[in-house]
């Protein structure tokens, strides 16, 4: 058996609890991680809440949240090609509503093209908080194809997928102009972002001052909404990053003016060169995780609680 936290109904954090379910093993084609750290992010609060029970009601509880890991390699699959050795520091994104659940567990089995060497350097909880935000960043960039000097506005730059949206903007050569409030102005400022201006419900018009003619693109890493539409320019892109409809039931629509664009980060999953990338860029000093804390796996419910509350700058971390 092997430990692991999950819920068996959905609702607020208490329903997080430490359950025994049975040790997964590698099969061919995949190996296994002897998970040391999990990432906490907004995706997991929501398959705890519920937003993916139709998903999830094919499998039996408990429903096991968790979409970031890094642990070693403590098994590999029989006949499984791979370049990755026994005991060997690695990360992987998971997929928590297939069969298997998803990364707050002491081991967790994947395909072994979903997991790559941690980058050197880095501690598991700092390698834990790269491979879900660090590709739903990637994966914005590489669709949004912005040329190098393009001007791309980051709001919501304070957290974790705004931050890195910022550092790897500017390493792709793009002009990045981000929202803050004024306590976290210096860190947006460090994270590579060229102009700050005060987040609040004002911030398109306050980009549109400086930007006049609008913005390339909007990245809404805050969920902020359609009032961000009038940051961009005519023919640029708005780019959300979760799906379903606006509030009073309407699709966002750009009006033909803009491009209306949504990050679905399972594109990328398996994506070794894309994962292994960033790892490249963290060891290179290019993405800088933040790590907020460290809490034994069986607090998952009072991360849960911290995260709801608001104002955490870097990712809470859970420990196995």
């Amino acid at each position: 058996m092997m430990r692991a936290v999950g819920l068996y109904e959905f609702g607020g954090p208490e329903v997080l609890r430490v359950v025994d379910l049975p040790e997964p093993h590698a099969g061919p084609g995949e190996v296994r991680v002897r998970v040391h750290a999990a990432a906490v992010s907004p995706a997991d609060t929501l398959v705890r809440a519920g937003m993916h029970a139709q998903a999830l009601s094919e499998h039996p509880a408990p429903y096991v949240p968790g979409m970031d890991i890094a642990g070693v390699i403590d098994e590999i699959g029989p006949g499984t090609e791979t370049g990755l050795s026994l005991g060997e520091p690695v990360m992987a994104m998971v997929m928590p509503l297939g069969p298997a659940g998803g990364g707050y567990a002491e081991h967790v089995v994947l395909p072994a093209g979903w997991v790559v060497r941690a980058p050197a350097g880095l501690d598991h909880a700092a390698a834990a908080t790269l491979p879900m935000n660090g590709l739903t960043a990637q994966l914005t960039l590489d669709r949004l194809a912005l040329a190098p000097g393009s001007v791309l506005a980051v709001i919501g730059a304070a957290g974790t997928l705004g931050g890195y949206l910022v550092q790897l903007g500017r390493h792709a050569g793009l002009t990045v102009v981000a929202d803050a409030a004024p306590t976290d102005e210096a860190l947006v400022r460090e994270s590579g972002a060229a102009e700050v201006v005060a987040r609040g419900p004002e911030v398109a018009e306050r980009i549109r001052a400086r930007y006049p003619e609008g913005v390339a693109a909007v990245a809404d890493a805050a969920l902020v909404g359609p009032r961000l539409l009038d940051a961009a320019r005519d023919g640029g892109s708005y780019v959300r990053f979760r799906t379903g409809r606006e509030p009073g039931g309407h699709d966002l629509d750009g009006g033909g003016r803009i491009t209306v664009r949504t990050t679905f980060v399972p594109e990328y999953a398996g994506r070794t060169d894309k994962l292994d990338q960033i790892r490249r860029l963290a060891e290179s000093g290019a993405l800088v995780p933040r790590v907020a804390a460290t809490l034994p796996a069986a607090e998952a419910a009072d991360a849960h609680r911290r995260l709801e509350a608001g104002g955490v700058r870097g990712r809470l971390v859970l420990t196995f």
